[in-house]
């Protein structure tokens, strides 16, 4: 399947989808986010580099653009060398301008990360310069902007912390939602209440005006939710009967009102594999509290519960709800693998994940999804909605 990995788009007859696996020029390939514009043409972004949480991970970005067959050449969007660049995602604002946001850490501590941006005003082709854009240590973001009736921008966040002389591992992580009333310049921030081990709050709005929140769960036991009536205000993450295993999920609100959720379709309850955390292979002994997200007063988890990693990350699985994201009776899978993640080495192709899904639903109906294939690339699927259903 390497030879593939061109950027080509191509019908796969077996599934009855078109696929492509988008290029790159590094060993490890990450935490897609896909974006149709205005114009039509479709934008991926995602990290890349040698390994996660290393500081030769930087932004990169490719396109397809509309009419035509294969993705373009990714295009580096960060390079600060001091620093691993991840988390990438893209917003087109009302006034047609595109941001990229992503965050920006010391090596292997999320709880050194901050965010930062830049803009385009021609679709993607040139940019302004990376600026910080929220720089409180330990925020990270995985989610789009959503705007809201009365222009405000609403940015999904999870505050990564630790205890003093801790290392980062996700126990005490929690939620909230940034507010920006003058289109990014400045934020205010609003906790999700009872969040801890809640992360990758993905909002959408139903026709009905509400707004629902999907989590990915520390504790890799269910994909949870919770609901608001403003984007602003949000009520507590209730687990769903729906498995999560510490990895990132994705949701999107189809035009025709129901909520298409893309994620691994396992929990721990279902695998003993275990690792001490996602940068057990890179981190170092001593830590260094003075630019952390470090507190002696961090939410706790009143059960005790300590975040899980290593649970494999396959199968690659979206799921349909009808009820705003209540319950999901439809769900298929996009592709399915041993899933392993115990290591994040991709020089040596030793992990086999299919993981943390983008999804977007293009003007003509049919859906995109993005997700990292074994960290080596890209895979880009397009169906239409009828496909989950079968």
């Amino acid at each position: 399947m390497e030879q593939q990995f061109d950027g080509n788009v191509r019908f796969n007859a077996e599934s009855n989808w078109w696929e492509a696996f988008i290029p790159s020029e590094n060993p490890q390939n990450h935490a897609s986010n896909i974006l149709e514009l205005k114009n039509g043409d479709l934008v991926c972004v995602w990290f890349s580099g040698t390994q996660e949480g290393v500081s030769d991970i930087s932004v990169f970005m490719s396109r397809l653009n509309k009419g035509t067959t294969t993705w373009t050449k990714p295009v580096q969007m960060s390079n600060d060398s001091t620093r691993s660049e991840q988390n990438p995602v893209l917003f087109e604002d009302p006034s047609g301008k595109l941001w990229l946001m992503y965050t920006a850490q010391k090596s292997g501590n999320q709880d050194t990360a901050f965010v930062r941006f830049r803009t385009s005003l021609d679709n993607g082709y040139t940019w302004s310069a990376i600026a910080p854009l929220i720089d409180e240590p330990g925020t990270f973001i995985r989610q789009p902007v959503t705007v809201l009736p009365n222009g405000d921008w609403v940015l999904p966040i999870f505050r990564c912390a630790t205890m003093p002389g801790e290392k980062w591992v996700g126990d005490h992580d929690t939620s909230a939602v940034k507010i920006s009333k003058d289109q990014g310049k400045t934020w205010k921030e609003y906790d999700v209440p009872e969040s801890i081990g809640c992360v990758h709050m993905c909002i959408n709005a139903l026709p009905n005006g509400l707004y629902v929140a999907l989590y990915r769960s520390r504790w890799a036991d269910h994909i949870y939710r919770s609901e608001s009536n403003d984007c602003i205000h949000w009520s507590k993450p209730i687990a769903l009967d729906m498995p999560n295993n510490n990895s990132s999920i994705q949701a999107v609100t189809l035009q025709d009102g129901c909520m298409a959720m893309v994620f691994n379709n396992i929990s721990a309850a279902e695998s003993t594999d275990r690792r001490a955390s996602l940068y057990d292979e890179i981190e170092e002994d001593a830590v260094d509290d003075s630019e952390r997200n470090v507190s002696s007063d961090v939410p706790q988890d009143i059960w005790g519960r300590k975040a899980v990693w290593g649970t494999p990350r396959s199968p690659m699985s979206i799921a349909l709800s009808e009820d705003g994201g209540k319950t999901w009776p439809f769900i298929r899978n996009i592709q399915e693998g041993d899933g392993n993640c115990m290591s994040n080495n991709s020089v040596d192709k030793k992990n086999k994940e299919l993981s943390y899904p983008s999804i977007k639903q293009n003007r003509d109906g049919s859906i995109n999804v993005t997700y990292t294939y074994f960290r080596q690339t890209i895979r880009y699927v397009r169906f239409t909605e009828d496909w989950i259903k079968k």
